[in-house]
């Protein structure tokens, strides 16, 4: 760990899934849970790491952010998570995305150091953004508060509304990360298909 005190962490855990049949941040993956995982990648970039989720499922693993906006999906995680930073940089990470790398969560950051004045650095993969794998300024609370309040939960809009880095497909394959770091765990067939076989 570089010991980045200028930035927070935060695990988006709230989401629920009806297909895995169980909680996704306690399904198992590898002989850990996707939360262990996304707790540890997130520990190896800095020491201040909160879950945005429910405070009575979560609170034994890391410090609480409940969403004061409920049941928006991300776009009101990211705003709980922004609020309650004390960092002007914050990363957030899905719980189900267990190939997201530390070496990956610092060039994001190492970017959103180097562009001053962009509310996000955000990954755009195959045509794709990733904005649960993305670098956010406190700032952006203020514009995904004006989505939320006026019943819009959608994110990917914002990324042309407010000034945004984006990661491209060509600056992902020259910095040498592959885009199925972006894979996450929706169903339990996936979860199959990417266990290592005995």
């Amino acid at each position: 760990m570089d010991g980045s005190r200028d930035v927070t962490g935060f695990i988006l855990a709230g989401g629920k899934s009806t297909r895995m049949g169980m909680d996704k941040a306690f399904v198992d993956f590898e002989g850990r849970t996707l939360l262990a995982r996304a707790l540890d990648v997130a520990r190896s970039v800095t020491p201040d790491v909160c879950i945005v989720g429910a405070e009575e499922k979560f609170a034994p693993f890391a410090p609480v952010v409940e969403d004061a906006f409920r049941e928006r999906g991300p776009l009101g995680g990211i705003h709980a998570a922004l609020r309650s930073s004390a960092t002007e940089l914050n990363f957030v990470l899905a719980v189900d995305m267990p190939f997201v790398s530390s070496a990956f969560l610092q060039y994001l950051i190492r970017e959103a150091r180097n562009v001053g004045g962009v509310s996000m650095v955000v990954p755009r993969s195959k045509g794709r953004w990733e904005p649960l794998c993305a670098v956010y300024r406190r700032k952006f609370a203020d514009t995904a508060e004006k989505a939320l309040l006026a019943g819009r939960n959608k994110i990917d809009w914002l990324f042309n509304a407010a000034e945004t880095r984006v990661i491209d497909q060509e600056e992902l394959d020259h910095a040498g990360f592959s885009t199925s770091i972006f894979r996450n765990m929706n169903t339990p067939e996936e979860l199959e298909q990417e266990q290592p076989r005995a």
